[in-house]
């Protein structure tokens, strides 16, 4: 079985590989993911056409996990494969119209047939001739390539500029005009970590490597007694690891539930040090385990509390609950980039906070227009519901910015036809004017293709005072972009308020190698019982623990 990146759901083309991989190219009856012979028997009218259409699609669609030309990223091989010459272009089309959700790949019937069968044939095109062999993988370079792009423009940064303790603030009117770089496509290739390589910190602080060899971690949530909480979400798996011996490791770690379809978020009901049950975010449901302290194990069977909207193009589902424990958040990205809601169906529902009745009743959107709002989190001093986004893809390297901003009830945050405030994306020009002065402008812009994900409120007491209640929050890093960026934990100040000014600064660093090669991507942090802070990385699959020493 072919293990795939992180972000194998948002990929058009991800589950061709592992189909393909074990498809019979010398079997007499067989067919590609069990197309029908109709199928296989379907002609492309658009076979022999230029590819540059297509090569477009591919890379606003799929560059992102399978490289600008098929050549793999992460852990996602290359599509460059001799087999695929053996499937046929109609069996192309028909997979990638009907899709296999249990798989990990959505239906891309909402395409126009055209655009279907412009990307068979940039998938056709891919396929290496017979006894040409497979392209290689790029493997951890021994010496860092020297990159000799300009310095970046401030505000806007790069990899070589983040460093721990550099503040950063955009603001609207920094934003440059849509296509003034062209969309790139830069997906990252996650290598070993280099002999010398190391997360770096601000003076004080130090990291040390918690626990390694995990599958993919995502999320991790701290119950009310201390167990940390940990979503593998490939896997379908929830762990726990409880405790902290004297070297910074945790004492032990258990399975608590297994079978889930990428499971994301994770939290506790009812608020509060003793909480009944573990809620669980998958794609397409909201379960409930029966849950006491202590439990390393589900005492039960999962039981469905509610039905989600949405795909796989943006999967992760977070919860949280109101401090009354009377209303449940869940984050529902889009299902594409910037698809049209009023012309897609995919999308009804989608790039919202949905607030639920905690048994799944009285579902209503709370929050509309946040593209994807990967990572939610409860304000302590004010009870404010928080959400860290991944905006849009396609207008240039400095455009759109991602942001961290607490969410106002019945606010609508611009996606897909606005952009902070009043700038109307190119793509949906002319609709809905009426709109524009509903925008609202977040609290935080993070830079563009930061992939700005979970986050968290600080309210331990290791860290110096100054620390106290403000947001951290995990940078998972840019594809759509020339000079990558991200990669990266940042700090946002609220300033003893719980109110942001705009700022944030770098907080944790060090995971790139050069434009090409890195090492490790952040995704989830929690707050540990004694004050440190736990963070989990994808890339190395790995959680990192940073605590403070004052030296």
């Amino acid at each position: 079985m072919v293990k795939a990146s992180t972000n194998f759901s948002r990929s058009l083309l991800v589950v061709f590989v592992a189909g393909i991989s074990a498809f019979p190219v010398n079997a007499q009856n067989s067919s590609f993911h069990n197309a029908p012979s109709s199928a296989k028997e379907l002609k492309n009218p658009h076979e022999g056409q230029p590819a540059a259409a297509a090569k477009r699609l591919f890379h606003l669609r799929c560059a992102r996990c399978h490289g600008e030309n098929g050549e793999g990223s992460g852990n996602i091989p290359s599509l460059a494969v001799e087999k695929l010459k053996a499937v046929t272009s109609g069996e192309l089309f028909w997979y990638i119209t009907k899709g296999d959700v249990n798989n990990g790949m959505p239906s891309w019937a909402s395409l126009p047939k055209r655009q279907r069968w412009q990307i068979v044939n940039y998938v056709k095109s891919l396929a290496v001739t017979p006894g040409e062999g497979e392209k290689s993988k790029v493997e951890a370079p021994q010496v860092a390539t020297k990159l000799n792009a300009p310095p970046p423009l401030p505000p806007f940064t790069d990899f070589r500029y983040e460093k721990p303790g550099k503040t950063r603030k955009i603001t609207v009117k920094d934003l440059p005009p849509p296509f003034m770089t062209p969309s790139a496509g830069n997906g990252p290739k996650v290598v070993s970590r280099p002999a010398n390589a190391w997360p770096q910190v601000p003076p004080g602080f130090k990291v040390e490597l918690y626990a390694s060899g995990l599958d993919e971690p995502r999320l991790i949530r701290r119950s009310p007694n201390g167990d940390m909480f940990v979503a593998e979400s490939k896997a379908g798996v929830i762990k726990v690891f409880r405790g902290m011996t004297s070297p910074g490791k945790p004492e032990q770690m258990a399975v608590f539930a297994t079978g889930l379809k990428l499971p994301f978020g994770i939290n506790f009901y009812p608020p509060g040090p003793d909480p009944q049950w573990v809620y669980v975010g998958n794609l397409h449901s909201v379960v409930r385990f029966p849950y006491q302290n202590g439990d390393l194990k589900a005492r039960g069977s999962a039981q469905h509390i509610a039905d989600l909207p949405g795909g796989e193009y943006h999967w992760t589902r977070d919860i949280q609950f109101s401090p009354d424990g009377k209303k449940m958040f869940v984050a529902v990205g889009a299902a594409s980039n910037v698809d049209d809601p009023d012309t897609t169906p995919a999308e009804k529902d989608t790039a919202d906070i949905l607030q639920f009745n905690p048994d799944g009743s009285g579902m209503r959107v709370y929050a509309s227009g946040i593209r994807n709002p990967v990572g939610l989190a409860i304000q302590p001093k004010t009870g404010d519901l928080w959400c860290s986004t991944n905006e849009r893809d396609g207008l240039g390297d400095n455009l759109v910015p991602d942001y961290i901003t607490h969410v106002q009830e019945g606010g609508f945050y611009g996606w897909p036809w606005w952009y902070m405030g009043g700038h109307q994306d190119p793509r949906h020009k002319g609709k809905h004017p009426e709109l524009k002065d509903k925008v609202i402008t977040p609290d935080v812009l993070v830079h563009p293709h930061n992939a700005s994900l979970e986050l968290t409120f600080y309210d331990g007491k290791q860290f110096p005072a100054e620390y106290q209640g403000e947001i951290f929050a995990a940078e998972h890093g840019s594809w759509n972009r020339s000079v990558r960026v991200g990669y990266e934990l940042i700090r946002v100040p609220l300033h003893q308020t719980g109110h942001a000014t705009g700022e944030y600064e770098d907080f944790m660093t060090g995971f790139v190698v050069d434009n090409k090669n890195v090492w490790g991507r952040p995704v989830g942090l929690a707050v540990a019982t004694d004050g440190s802070l736990l963070v989990t990385d994808d890339g190395s699959n790995s959680i990192w623990r940073i605590s403070y020493t004052g030296k």
